[in-house]
């Protein structure tokens, strides 16, 4: 018995400074991702409502941040209760847990993963974000943000990732948040515009973005950090899956953007830099949930199956009347999906685990088991997401009147705007004067 006691104890993980050290730097990179949205967001709305779409995603670094240190992390990843929620006293405040204590399993510390799975609940009702444009007040959207992680995004990461969780013992595979992260904020994104309404002007006036180098600056940023939002999942860096999901994400990007492309210019004639930097987000959002389980070559079928897949979807929102302003059902909706529901083909059943989809001999069992992970979340985000945006919307009411939102949300809500020209110009002759009215005209124009 003493023998079998001390082999035991010398298999037990020690920690691993290495993995540490990867998984801080993952853990900077994921959460480099959330000004990355707000760049890529900000970029594509108007100029009046710029800094408002900018401010929607920064305040979830407060606001979530708090919450999950408070009481979050113990929700998603305490001891289980019935598959559906978990609590563990010592989570709570992060403040019964030592400084080396080991998160289960692994060779990193419980510290660790805990910020490590926090960037993932920061930048997830972020995502929302980008389907209210131009309309939400923002002491609203912060309530909903609060109120959204607490009941929709800890228990649903409980479910999908954490050891207890009904769709982690069904054997649903979510590398990174496939689920948890895309359908779950595509869904919440779909309920809350069904509640508040479109835009005034919507399929009316042009709604063009005010700064398409903004949107290619955050699609840049959203792709460099997905690579430790995707290789991190893993928690480490020992046995080489960790860097197949790092070139799956590779491919699978570089091949959704070129068939988002590709539609594009034969659908409507040209290669745009817009359509470029949303095909590389679907194609990221669709590998997320696969690419610890597939092969380059089927990362780079995810990729291009996504690519077209969300650049046809965005459209749909003119076909049914729903205002997505900035295509988050489109790219994050559909494009989690895709990429969960094709685990249950392109799985080999030779990287994270011997699960294999349709196309490697697998049968439809995992394909079955991807579909109930994929409905179960989006029923549950979408009821839940239409019941706390209408609570808000009755009680506090969720948009801005109409008269502030055509003026400008970015001065109502906060009393600034995204570019000051006041100081431009030069001289106070009339000749000078006359000459930078035109300009002055036009940044109204503009701002409207």
């Amino acid at each position: 018995m003493a023998a079998a006691i001390t082999t035991l104890a010398a298999d037990a993980p020690t920690l691993s400074a290495a993995n540490t050290g990867f998984m801080l730097i993952c853990s900077a990179l994921v959460m480099l991702m959330t000004p990355g949205l707000a760049f890529f967001y900000g970029g594509m709305v108007r100029v009046k409502s710029s800094l408002n779409m900018l401010m929607m995603s920064f305040i979830s670094l407060g606001i979530v941040t708090i919450l999950w240190v408070l009481y979050g992390f113990s929700i998603a990843f305490g001891a289980d209760t019935g598959g559906v929620i978990g609590w563990s006293s010592d989570y709570v405040g992060l403040s019964g847990i030592g400084i080396t204590e080991l998160w289960d399993g692994y060779t990193i510390p419980v510290y660790v993963f805990a910020v490590f799975q926090l960037m993932f609940a920061v930048i997830t009702p972020a995502l929302i974000s980008g389907a209210l444009a131009d309309r939400v007040k923002f002491s609203a959207w912060a309530l909903f943000t609060a109120l959204w992680a607490t009941l929709v995004y800890f228990p649903v990461a409980h479910w999908v990732w954490a050891p207890g969780g009904w769709l982690f013992d069904l054997g649903v595979i979510d590398f990174a948040g496939g689920t948890a992260v895309h359908i779950n904020a595509g869904a919440a994104a779909l309920a809350v515009i069904l509640v508040i309404g479109k835009r005034v002007g919507f399929k009316k006036d042009p709604m063009r973005p005010h700064s398409l180098p903004l949107v290619m600056l955050g699609a840049g940023l959203l792709w460099f950090g997905w690579f430790g939002f995707n290789a991190g999942s893993w928690l480490g860096n020992d046995d080489g899956v960790g860097a197949v999901m790092f070139v799956n994400t590779q491919v699978a990007t570089a091949a959704a953007m070129l068939a988002w492309l590709a539609y594009e210019k034969l659908r409507h004639g040209s290669f745009t830099t817009l359509g470029a930097a949303s095909g590389a987000v679907a194609g990221l959002v669709a590998i997320t949930p696969a690419g610890g389980s597939c092969s380059p070559l089927g990362a780079i079928a995810i990729g291009a199956i996504a690519g077209l897949l969300c650049a046809m979807a965005v459209g749909l929102k003119y076909k049914f009347g729903y205002d997505d302003s900035l295509d988050v059902v489109g790219v994050h909706l559909v494009g989690g999906i895709v990429g969960s529901l094709l685990v249950g083909f392109f799985a080999t059943g030779g990287v994270q685990s011997d699960a294999a989809g349709l196309f490697y001999g697998g049968g439809l069992e995992q394909l079955g088991k991807q579909a109930v992970g994929v409905f179960s979340v989006l029923a549950y985000s979408l009821v839940a997401s239409a019941a706390l945006a209408l609570l808000l919307d009755k009680t506090m009411g969720m948009r801005v009147t109409e008269d502030d939102e055509v003026s400008g949300i970015d001065q109502v809500e906060h009393a600034e705007t995204a570019y000051d020209f006041s100081g431009a110009g030069g001289g106070t002759s009339v000749r000078s004067t006359a000459h930078t009215a035109a300009p002055a005209a036009a940044s109204k124009k503009v701002d409207a």
